[in-house]
């Protein structure tokens, strides 16, 4: 099976280089994405393919449940470094439904070290739902705690030190909460987008 993965990187290095032949010269040199995606750890939502976008085009983090830790150092250079040395100018934060990690966060069992991780869903339940860890959560109920909790990961970002001394040097940039739908393949905008500190205006 690993043997397998040799194989189809070099058919994909081959077939890449046939469309286009300096494809990896090109893309070694340069690397000026305009997005940074935050994106959940699930194998079936990645960032490229989703979105079309060819590598070089999107600098990616991804942890389980797309969600944004104060304490979190992993995330946290990644977004410094994608804010000041790569100049973003769209964050994307993209969780999705049918996700694992809200079901999990909610379910009342514990599983372990996640159960702390994913403490930030349970607050979101609890501020925004009448029941925070229960065998009552359907299906669109989980759903809407997903969108929910994007919505809260952008708002925690946008207080971050990071973002705030961006927005007071006057960089424009924008966080984006979005969810991916698994059963359909498409993007939604959840429509709480912070530009330059500044919650948009719905469309």
């Amino acid at each position: 099976m690993i043997d397998d993965l040799f194989a189809r990187n070099r058919a994909w290095s081959s077939e890449r280089t046939a469309e286009r032949a300096d494809y990896f010269e090109s893309l070694a040199t340069l690397q000026k994405p305009e997005y940074l995606w935050i994106g959940c750890s699930d194998s079936r939502v990645p960032a490229n393919v989703i979105t079309g976008l060819e590598p070089g085009e999107v600098f990616v983090h991804r942890n389980v449940a797309n969600l944004i830790h104060p304490t979190d150092f992993n995330m946290l250079s990644v977004v410094e470094f994608a804010v000041q040395q790569l100049n973003v100018k769209h964050i994307i934060i993209c969780g999705h439904y049918g996700c694992g990690g809200v079901r999990a966060a909610v379910s009342g069992q514990q599983f372990g070290v996640i159960d702390h991780w994913l403490q930030p869903i349970r607050d979101v339940a609890q501020q925004e739902f009448q029941c925070v860890e229960c065998s009552t959560w359907t299906d669109p109920d989980l759903d809407k705690l997903c969108e929910a909790s994007i919505a809260a990961q952008v708002e925690c970002l946008s207080r971050t030190p990071t973002l705030r001394a961006a927005w007071k040097k006057g960089q424009d940039i924008a966080i984006h909460g979005w969810v991916y739908g698994l059963k359909d393949g498409l993007l939604s905008n959840l429509n709480c987008t912070i530009v330059n500190g500044v919650m948009a205006l719905k469309a």
